[in-house]
């Protein structure tokens, strides 16, 4: 229940700070879909998304209304691509592929998610058909998202699946040059995925999950960077675990909005509800940024001494917070670094304070990883499958979910600026040491071990 100061306060943050429910995600499981025949396969997944979400965005929409809160984007994912057409050739995972996103205009949701393979032990020939169309699939589509499990802490680093997306990656750049490497920034390549994750472009249906879902992200930077303020103003010498505990308590007012709409919806559609998923997503906008937030907290700017400590911290609290407020709460939860999506990172990028080398090293305590980072378009393939290698065994052997958004962008080096559009915004192309020779380890075939731990049952 809300008494009348919290209320006042969410009104407060609904107005002023940027608070909104960032996405609502209807997840179907499309394994009653399966068959040989492609034909059959489309017309089912067809029927099927259709009749669940034909109504999904008016709901949101009135839902929001209700309540004076936005829904920003409503989305839909379904259970991994890989897995349920995995009869199919690269050439007909494409048309599966068109197919998803010609549904997603008919339902007029923003992304659909899914186009995913599950790889961490090996790759299945419908796996091996879905990566080899993601270049394609992701080009010659507009709102179509995918994503790769390429390593987890119980089964290691499939190394084969890494170089095989590196290759994907350079491919899916080249296709969409025209448009700075579009295509990647609609993938993602993962270890340990949730298997509820509602944000883009890693979200996809788990093959644990109800038949269909409803599932909700809120973010909320702008609130948490005004919280700080606030507090820090009133009382300038306030130590570092009374913040921790103002973002803890800023969080789980979020969270609660979160967890209001995405019920609403879920019984509106007559659906089950799934989880909030309170992740600090920044946009391009002002006063919406996580890179401000480190600002508030007193760092010069994102990227110097103290941000990973600080990011650490802010992680933490953000969890606690969300966790308190929801039975619940799931997905990644806590807060993202996307380069090009928020300006505040954006700038410390191209004013130098902040580099790969520091990225990666702040990937350790977010909630995802090198996420919507631009680097140079002559990146070669084994720098790629080493970044990418780096950051999985990050999460391999912390038992958290890692992820890499990586942009080659075609004929830019590092210095010049790409430009994605929307919320995917704009970015300083990041610097890559790359070597004279070649990087023969990531070449070496097989899977990277797991850590001792994964032998727990």
């Amino acid at each position: 229940m809300y008494n009348d100061q919290e209320l006042f306060s969410t009104l407060h943050m609904l107005r002023n700070e940027n608070l909104d429910v960032r996405t609502v995600t209807l997840g179907v499981n499309l394994m009653d879909c399966v068959s040989h025949d492609l034909e059959v396969f489309k017309a089912k997944i067809r029927a099927k998304i259709t009749g669940l979400a034909g109504n999904l965005v008016d709901t949101c929409n009135q839902v929001g209304e209700k309540y004076g809160i936005q829904v920003v984007n409503k989305r839909i994912s379904v259970s991994p691509i890989g897995v349920v057409a995995a009869p199919f050739s690269p050439d007909q995972m494409v048309e599966v592929a068109k197919t998803l996103d010609e549904i997603a205009r008919e339902v007029n949701v923003d992304f659909i998610g899914g186009f995913s393979a599950l790889v961490e032990k090996g790759v299945a020939n419908g796996d091996k058909s879905l990566i080899l169309a993601i270049p394609r699939a992701l080009a010659e589509t507009s709102r179509l998202c995918g994503s790769v499990n390429v390593a987890s802490t119980r089964a290691g680093i499939n190394m084969d699946a890494v170089l095989m997306m590196a290759h994907a990656i350079k491919e899916a750049a080249a296709l969409t040059a025209h448009a700075d490497g579009l295509a990647c920034a609609k993938l993602c390549v993962f270890c340990n995925i949730p298997q509820d994750v509602p944000f883009m472009a890693g979200a996809y249906l788990g093959v644990g999950e109800a038949d269909a879902v409803i599932s909700v992200g809120v973010s909320g930077p702008g609130v948490v960077k005004a919280a700080i303020d606030r507090a820090v103003k009133a009382d300038p010498n306030m130590g570092l675990g009374q913040i921790a505990e103002v973002i803890k308590l800023t969080a789980c007012k979020v969270t609660r909005v979160g967890e209001l709409i995405g019920r609403e919806v879920a019984k509106t559609l007559g659906l089950p509800f799934g989880v909030v998923d309170l992740s600090l997503a920044p946009t391009p906008t002002v006063g919406d940024s996580v890179g401000e937030i480190f600002e508030s907290l007193g760092l010069v700017k994102m990227g110097l001494p103290g941000s990973t400590a600080a990011l650490a911290m802010l992680n933490d609290a953000v969890k606690k917070g969300g966790a308190f407020a929801s039975s619940h709460v799931g997905g990644l939860s806590g807060a993202f670094i996307p380069v090009s999506e928020d300006l505040n990172i954006a700038e410390a990028v191209a004013q130098g304070h902040l580099n790969i080398e520091k990225l990666e090293a702040m990937t350790a305590v977010c909630s995802v990883g090198l996420d919507m980072v631009a680097i140079p378009g002559d990146t070669s393939e084994e720098t790629l499958a080493g970044l990418m290698a780096d950051e999985m065994a990050i999460g391999m052997i912390n038992s958290k979910t890692t992820a890499t958004r990586l942009i080659p962008v075609p004929g830019k080096k590092a210095g010049d600026m790409a430009e994605f559009g929307g919320l995917l915004g704009h970015a300083t192309i990041i610097d890559v040491k790359q070597a004279a020779g070649e990087n023969r380890f990531v070449r070496h075939a097989g899977r990277i071990p797991a850590p001792i731990h994964s032998l727990k049952n």
